[in-house]
């Protein structure tokens, strides 16, 4: 019998909590309800069980389009917060990232979905603890140091806005996933504003 390492465990129990964030953002259906209630079991976080909970009652495909298809008031992807990266470039980064480390989303999401970028981080989770159990030390480094970029460059974006948008959304399950995604990844990332210092703020008038 395989007996982990406690530090394995919590790779393996952090993988666990990211997939199931991830499938709380994924389209509902019935198989998808199932894999829910399974993973609910495999996490403490009181939050995300909860969340777990609400969607077996409350979840509905009809919810889920409304909430996040066109015109919805919370769009699930990057792309729709990100102020200065174009879509191409974006799309592009994202799967260089899945590409290094062989990742093929379960989901049929795009590349900037919140979905699929959650379950690229419970994926890394997954390789870091396989690396370590076979002493991979760099290896795991490696998935460790991209998953902590990956959330800090992409989820982190998406994570803030969107939980703010679903507080006020009335849907219990999507807004408790929202705030256990948030508490993962902080806030976004502010980027500074740039100013030309040969310009003297001062000398310039509107109309000139």
């Amino acid at each position: 019998m395989l007996v982990l390492a406690d530090e394995t465990k919590r790779l393996v129990h952090e993988a666990a909590e990211w997939r199931l964030i991830g499938l709380l953002f994924e389209c509902p259906s019935p198989l998808w309800l199932n894999e829910v209630g399974l993973l609910a079991q495999e996490v403490d976080d009181p939050v995300l069980r909860q969340s777990a909970l609400e969607a077996m009652t409350e979840a509905s495909e009809g919810l889920y389009h409304s909430t996040f298809g066109p015109g919805g008031p919370a769009p699930p992807r990057e792309a729709s917060y990100q102020d200065t990266v174009q879509l191409g470039y974006l799309i592009s980064e994202l799967e260089a990232y899945y590409n290094a480390f062989a990742y093929r989303p379960a989901c049929a999401e795009p590349a900037d979905h919140v979905a699929t970028e959650s379950g690229f981080i419970a994926y890394l989770r997954l390789k870091q603890a396989y690396a370590e159990t076979e002493g991979q030390t760099e290896s795991a480094t490696v998935a460790a140091d991209a998953a902590a970029r990956f959330v800090k460059e992409h989820l982190a974006t998406i994570a803030e806005p969107l939980a703010a948008s679903l507080a006020e959304s009335g849907v219990a399950y999507l807004k408790d996933a929202s705030a256990a995604l948030l508490r993962r990844t902080g806030p976004r990332l502010k980027l500074p504003v740039l100013q030309d210092p040969l310009v003297d703020d001062d000398a310039v008038e509107c109309g000139m």
